[in-house]
C-alpha cells in the first residue's frame, strides 16, 4: 500500500472517562475513542479532532492498516466504527481495531469501476450503468488488504450485469457474502436503458410524494381529532 496512516493519540485515566468527560474533550478539540483487539485490553485515547477529520478525506483510510502512535508505543490498528454529529462536520466518537499479522480481518473495501463509459452497453447503445453495490466485505489478512477492488465493465451490453462472483480478487481474499451461500450472489452492477432507468426514477420520486402526502393527511387528520377532543 502506498499510503501510510499514523495518527497520534494520547491516552485517557479512569478520571476522564464517561460522557461529562467525553463532551469536555470534544470543546477541546480532541476525539475519545477506543482501541480494542488483538489479544490485548481495551484502551480509551483521543485524537486531535481537526488532524482526523482532515486524514478522514482521503477513501483509503476506511480500508486501511493504521499505525496509531500511544504512550510511546506503535500499534497497528483498522477503523472499526465512527460517529459523526448529525449535520455538523464533527467527528463524535472512534472505535479502533488492532490488527495482527497472523490472523484474518473483515473489511468493507469500496469498489471502482472501469470502462463504463466505452462498454458497448453505454457507447454503442446509449446504456447507463447502474450500480447496486459500491463496497464489499472482505476477509483477508492484513498483508493483503486492498484499498479498492476494480471492477472491469468493459465487455458489459445492453441489459448485462455482473454479480460478486464476478469480481476478481487477489489470492487470500474472499468476499464475504459469497460465503454465505448462492443466494447471496448478488448483482453488483448492470447496465440499462435511459428510458428504464427515468421511468424507475420518476416511479419512485412519485411513491415518495404519495408517502409524504399521506403522512401529511394523517398529521392533519390527527389534530382535528385532538382539536375536537379539547
Amino acid at each position: 500500500m502506498s499510503v501510510d496512516f499514523t495518527l497520534n493519540a494520547e491516552l485517557r485515566n479512569e478520571q476522564e472517562l464517561g460522557k461529562a468527560f467525553s463532551r469536555r474533550l470534544r470543546k477541546m478539540g480532541k476525539v475519545p475513542a477506543v482501541m480494542y483487539g488483538g489479544g490485548e485490553e481495551p484502551v480509551s485515547i483521543t485524537l486531535d479532532h481537526n488532524k482526523l477529520l482532515h486524514s478522514l478525506e482521503q477513501e483509503a483510510i476506511y480500508s486501511h492498516i493504521l499505525t496509531v502512535d500511544v504512550a510511546g508505543k506503535s500499534q497497528r490498528a483498522i477503523l472499526r466504527d465512527l460517529q459523526r454529529h448529525p449535520y455538523k462536520p464533527t467527528i463524535l466518537h472512534m472505535d479502533l481495531l488492532r490488527v495482527r499479522e497472523d490472523v484474518a480481518i473483515n473489511v468493507h473495501v469500496p469498489l471502482h469501476f472501469l470502462n463504463e463509459d466505452t462498454c458497448p452497453g453505454v457507447k454503442l447503445d446509449g446504456g447507463v450503468a447502474s450500480h447496486n453495490i459500491v463496497e464489499i466485505e472482505i476477509s483477508c489478512l492484513p498483508k493483503d488488504l486492498p484499498e479498492f477492488i476494480e471492477v472491469d465493465v468493459a465487455e458489459l451490453k445492453l441489459n448485462d450485469s455482473l454479480h460478486l462472483s464476478d469480481i476478481k480478487v487477489a489470492e487470500g481474499v474472499t468476499i464475504v457474502e459469497l460465503s454465505h451461500g448462492e443466494d447471496h450472489d448478488h448483482v453488483v452492477v448492470s447496465i440499462h436503458a435511459k428510458r428504464a432507468v427515468e421511468e424507475e426514477t420518476v416511479a419512485s420520486d412519485e411513491a415518495v410524494e404519495g408517502d409524504a402526502a399521506a403522512e401529511g393527511d394523517a398529521a392533519e387528520g390527527e389534530e382535528k381529532s385532538s382539536g375536537d377532543d379539547s
